[in-house]
C-alpha cells in the first residue's frame, strides 16, 4: 500500500533506557511501514542532555511551539545516583518540568480500558481522568542542606525594596530545606484548561488542595478557581449538567476510591504525579496510561505517563527479551498523529492513528498480552509474549484492518 503522507512535522522527542528501546521499535513495526512519517527529532536522552547543558530540552519546547503537535518518549530525572551512573556535569531538573513550563501547560492522563481487565476498585465502571497542574511547585523549587547551627529564612523583597522575612527554622542539627512557588498567571491557566476540558468532555470537574495547611500558598489556588468559575464558567456548566466540586486531596481520595469514576480530577503538579500512578495502577498498568500536555494557546504534547523502565532495561542490556508493555508509548504517537491529521485536515493519518489504537485494543482482548497484565486477565488462560511479540500481534491485526 501507499504509505499516508504527512505534511508538517511532528516533534519527536526521544528518551531514556527501556522506552528509548521500544520507541525505535515502534517507529520500525507499527509506523514507518504505513506513514511517510515526517518528525523534527530532539534526543533528550540523558547523554545528550548533558553534553548540550540541557539546551536541547528547551529547544524542543520551542519546536512544539512552532509545529503545535509534539511526542515525547519517557525520560530520566537523574539524582545522585545518576549522576555517578552518567557522569553528569549537573544533576538537571525534569525535562517534563521544563517543557511543561515553557509550555505553560496542563497534563490531562486518562487510563486505556480493555474488555477483559477490571480495575481493582470494583465500584469504578469509567475512566477517571487526572488533570495535572504543569508548572512550578517542588518541580522548580530550590533547595539547600543546612549545617547545624544555621538559620533558614523566607525573604520576599517588594518593588519598593521592602522585604518581608520569616525564620522557617533554626537547624539544631544539620537537615535540608526547600523553597517553592507558583503564579497567579499560571494557576489562571490551569483552572482555564480544566474547565474548558471538563465542558468539551461533558465531565464532572473535582479539584483538590490542601489550603488547611499551606492557607497561602494552596489557598491561592482555591481561590483563583472559585472565581475563575463563577465569572466565566458557571452557566456553562449548569447549561451543560455538570458540576465544579472542591475539597481537601485527603477527602478527594477517599471520594474517589468510593466513586463510580467519569469524572476529571484536577491536582496541583505534585499531587497529579502521584495520583495518575495510583489511578493507572488501579484500572490495570502504569502502561496504560495516557498522557497529553496542553498549552492555553492549543499547542500538544503526548506522551507515556510512566517512567524509562529501568529495570527491564538493565535486563535488556544482558541479553534478555522482555514483556514490557508498549501501550502507553504506542498511543502516545497515535495520540500526536491523530492531533496532526485534525489540525492539518488529514483524514487518512486521523484513520491510521484510530486503527492502530483498534489493533492494540484488540490484541490484548484477543488474549494476547505483556506480562504486566496476564494476573489481571480476566477471560481464561492469557497468552504473554514479549514486548517484541506483542508488537508482531498488533502489526498483523494493523495490516488486515488497513
Amino acid at each position: 500500500m501507499e504509505k499516508i503522507r504527512m505534511t508538517t512535522p511532528l516533534v519527536e522527542i526521544d528518551g531514556d533506557e527501556m522506552t528509548r528501546i521500544l520507541w525505535a521499535a515502534i517507529k520500525e513495526q507499527l509506523l514507518e511501514p504505513f506513514v511517510d512519517l515526517k518528525t523534527e527529532y530532539y534526543d533528550l536522552g540523558l547523554p545528550k542532555r548533558d553534553e548540550t547543558r540541557d539546551r536541547i530540552t528547551h529547544d524542543s519546547a520551542e519546536a512544539i511551539r512552532k509545529y503545535g503537535v509534539g511526542v515525547k518518549c519517557a525520560t530520566i530525572t537523574p539524582n545522585a545516583q545518576r549522576m555517578e551512573e552518567y557522569h553528569l556535569h549537573e544533576m538537571w531538573k525534569s525535562p517534563n518540568g521544563t517543557i511543561r513550563a515553557a509550555l505553560d501547560g496542563t497534563v490531562f492522563r486518562a487510563p486505556i480500558l480493555v474488555d477483559g481487565i477490571s480495575p481493582v476498585v470494583r465500584n469504578w465502571k469509567a475512566p477517571i481522568t487526572i488533570a495535572r497542574h504543569a508548572y512550578g511547585d517542588v518541580y522548580r523549587g530550590v533547595e539547600f542542606a543546612a549545617e547545624a547551627g544555621g538559620k533558614a529564612e523566607l525573604v520576599v523583597t517588594g518593588r519598593d525594596g521592602q522585604e518581608r522575612r520569616q525564620t522557617i527554622y533554626d537547624f539544631e542539627c544539620p537537615g535540608v530545606v526547600t523553597g517553592q512557588y507558583n503564579k497567579d498567571s499560571s494557576i489562571d491557566s490551569f483552572a482555564r484548561a480544566c474547565f474548558q476540558y471538563a465542558l468539551d468532555t461533558r465531565q464532572d470537574l473535582w479539584f483538590s488542595t490542601k489550603d488547611t495547611i499551606a492557607k497561602v500558598y494552596d489557598g491561592r489556588f482555591k481561590e483563583r478557581f472559585q472565581a475563575i468559575f463563577d465569572a466565566e464558567y458557571k452557566a456553562r456548566f449548569d447549561e451543560a449538567g455538570i458540576t465544579y466540586f472542591y475539597t481537601l486531596i485527603d477527602d478527594a481520595v477517599a471520594r474517589v476510591v468510593r466513586s463510580e469514576g467519569g469524572f476529571i480530577w484536577a491536582c496541583k503538579n505534585y499531587d497529579g504525579d502521584v495520583m495518575s500512578d495510583m489511578v493507572s495502577t488501579a484500572f490495570g498498568s502504569l502502561a496504560m496510561m495516557t498522557s497529553v500536555l496542553v498549552s492555553p494557546d492549543g499547542k500538544y504534547e503526548y506522551e507515556a505517563a510512566h517512567g524509562t523502565v529501568t529495570r527491564h532495561y538493565y535486563r535488556y542490556l544482558e541479553g534478555e527479551q522482555t514483556s514490557t508493555n508498549p501501550m502507553a508509548t504506542i498511543f502516545a504517537w497515535t495520540g500526536a498523529l491523530a492531533k496532526r491529521g485534525e489540525l492539518d485536515g488529514n483524514e487518512a493519518l486521523r484513520a491510521f492513528a484510530a486503527k492502530l489504537e483498534r489493533a492494540c485494543l484488540d490484541t490484548i482482548e484477543s488474549g494476547v498480552m505483556t506480562k504486566d497484565l496476564a494476573s489481571l486477565w480476566e477471560k481464561g488462560e492469557p497468552t504473554v509474549v514479549t514486548s517484541d511479540g506483542f508488537l508482531a500481534a498488533v502489526r498483523s491485526r494493523l495490516e488486515q484492518a488497513l
